[in-house]
């Protein structure tokens, strides 16, 4: 079963892009699978709908959410796919499964005040983090990017000065231009000045040398770990709930505050890198429900009707 995995993970690597962390999931999925037919003495070639819908059964026994049971039953179909593809069987044993039903939350979001205050605790910092903190968050904030695309832009993503578009390379290896504010351009140009005093020493200082942001360590840069404690930090400084500020809230903010402001989905879209122009669509839900707060908590009618006739 394992040389059967790796096959199906070269294979959406190689053929569709798939992201390092796509195919680390998938890998666990299917390994989970596996061991969970060894318990019925089953192997995955010759496993039916019956030994699918008990695997299903399992995962809601187990407490999963419904989020990681839909990538379970993703992964365990396209796999089935992918063998009967190849004619390692003739049939496929998820046909039958229906996803699970899933709640629509709401992404989180931070408001223009919180990022304020987090900039405001980054000048707090010593030496030249101060100005690293700052053109992070400018740049998750001000561009809507993905912390991993964040934390890893390379330095020929840089743009000349006369250009406000930064190129990045998004899931699947596919890129495309993210708007560079004056905000977001003045925080990269005051990094820019100082970021020689944060490349490593020695054997690891090339390497470090091709990122924006040069940190110690294999992979050569500053990690998603890392800024997401930076934030915690910051947030925790700057009297914000850490629990309720992360790099993937900064980046919903981004989206939030464009379509509140008007944006064309379509643009959003763009912008964020999304496939799927549905992914997109929720922050319209987000602007909704904000108005709905914000027509609540302030018009003359419902507050009326909150204290009664």
């Amino acid at each position: 079963m394992i040389a059967l995995i790796e096959a199906f993970l070269e294979m959406i690597g190689v053929e569709r892009g798939a992201a390092r962390n796509t195919l680390d999931a998938y890998r666990r999925d299917l390994t989970d699978f596996d061991e969970f037919l060894v318990t019925r003495g089953v192997e995955a070639l010759v496993a039916d709908h019956v030994d699918v819908e008990a695997f299903a059964q399992d995962l809601s026994v187990r407490g999963l959410s419904s989020t990681t049971i839909a990538r379970r039953r993703a992964a365990l179909r396209q796999f089935y796919q992918f063998a009967v593809s190849e004619g390692w069987r003739s049939d496929d044993p998820t046909r039958r499964w229906d996803g699970p039903k899933q709640a629509r939350n709401l992404p989180k979001t931070a408001e223009v005040a919180d990022i304020d205050a987090l900039l405001a605790a980054a000048t707090a910092l010593k030496g030249w983090k101060a100005q690293r903190a700052a053109c992070l968050i400018e740049l998750v904030y001000g561009c809507g990017l993905r912390v991993s695309e964040l934390v890893g832009l390379p330095m020929r993503a840089v743009p000349k000065p006369e250009i406000a578009a930064m190129r990045v390379k998004g899931k699947g290896g596919k890129e495309r231009l993210v708007p560079l504010g004056s905000h977001a351009r003045q925080a990269l140009d005051t990094w820019l000045a100082v970021r020689g005093h944060s490349l490593p020493e020695g054997a690891q200082k090339a390497e470090a040398d091709k990122f924006l942001f040069p940190a110690k360590g294999k992979a050569g840069h500053f990690g998603r770990r890392e800024f997401a404690r930076l934030l915690d930090g910051l947030a925790i400084q700057a009297g914000l709930d850490p629990k309720k500020m992360s790099p993937h809230v900064l980046r919903h903010a981004f989206a939030t505050h464009l379509v509140e402001g008007g944006a064309d989905l379509r643009s959003v879209q763009v912008m964020l890198g999304h496939a799927d122009i549905a992914t997109t669509q929720i922050y319209t839900h987000v602007a909704d429900a904000r108005l709905t707060e914000l027509v609540t908590r302030n018009h003359p009618l419902a507050q009326r009707t909150k204290k009664g006739p």
